[in-house]
């Protein structure tokens, strides 16, 4: 039996000591300057936590840090969808995007506006939108049964609703394919090759969504200067 016990301890101790020591060591490879050693063990510990946004946060800083703003802000962005509360990242990413001559907020959208949109991620959303309707049918179970807290009933049903359609809102602007230019330059080009004339010339972080791909081309709109062409798919980075 003691030998079950040991062997279970170990089982569980082992990855926990290993992570702690990869955490420790990319820490410190940060603040030496090593961004590159940071960034490999902060992809190691990402293996084990994939859900973690401070993992992708600390990796998009060694992008960011190594001059790789295309990656920095991938990896920012898939942060701030796991956390958007979370300022530092907030701050991160916009600071990225602007070095690209993107925003975070887009014109004429009020920040606070924004920051209220982006309160809960997706998947907080969906956990409050099951629980309103989880309090929505109690109600209404009371309400025909006895006759009792109809008002209550009806309020919780628009609750429920406005959160519903926030939460649907918020999942369909993620499904959307995004996917961010990952090299220093990239032509859009009016179809997929080379021999195709190029209509802009697009620097490394500019967020655009994929339509359509074609071989080793991808056609992608730039929502935020109103684009649309052909780049090649290894010039981009998915979000």
């Amino acid at each position: 039996m003691k030998k079950w016990i040991l062997a279970l301890v170990i089982s569980i101790g082992a990855p926990l000591f290993i992570w702690a020591q990869n955490a420790d060591s990319a820490e410190e490879y940060y603040r030496q300057g090593r961004y590159s050693a940071a960034l490999g063990a902060y992809e190691e510990q990402l293996k084990n936590a994939p859900n973690s946004p401070y993992l992708y946060y600390n990796i998009g800083n060694c992008y960011f840090k190594m001059g790789s703003t295309g990656l920095a802000v991938a990896n920012y962005y898939r942060a701030f969808r796991l956390d958007p509360r979370d300022e530092d990242i907030r701050h991160n990413l916009n600071l990225a995007l602007e070095s690209a001559g993107e925003k975070l907020v887009p014109g004429g959208v009020p920040e606070v506006l924004h920051k209220v949109y982006f309160y809960f991620s997706a998947a907080e959303l969906k956990g409050l939108s099951v629980l309103a309707l989880g309090v929505f049918s109690l109600l209404a179970c009371i309400w025909l049964l006895k006759r009792r807290l109809g008002r209550t009933t009806l309020v919780m049903l628009a609750v429920w609703v406005v959160i519903a359609a926030w939460a649907g809102s918020v999942k369909r602007l993620e499904q959307e394919n995004w996917a961010v230019v990952a090299v220093p330059a990239a032509e859009l080009r009016s179809g997929p090759g080379m021999n195709f004339p190029a209509s802009a010339n697009l620097s490394q972080g500019h967020l655009v969504v994929v339509q359509d791909t074609r071989n080793a081309w991808q056609e992608v709109v730039v929502k935020s200067q109103g684009l649309q062409g052909w780049m090649p798919a290894d010039s981009l980075e998915k979000i």
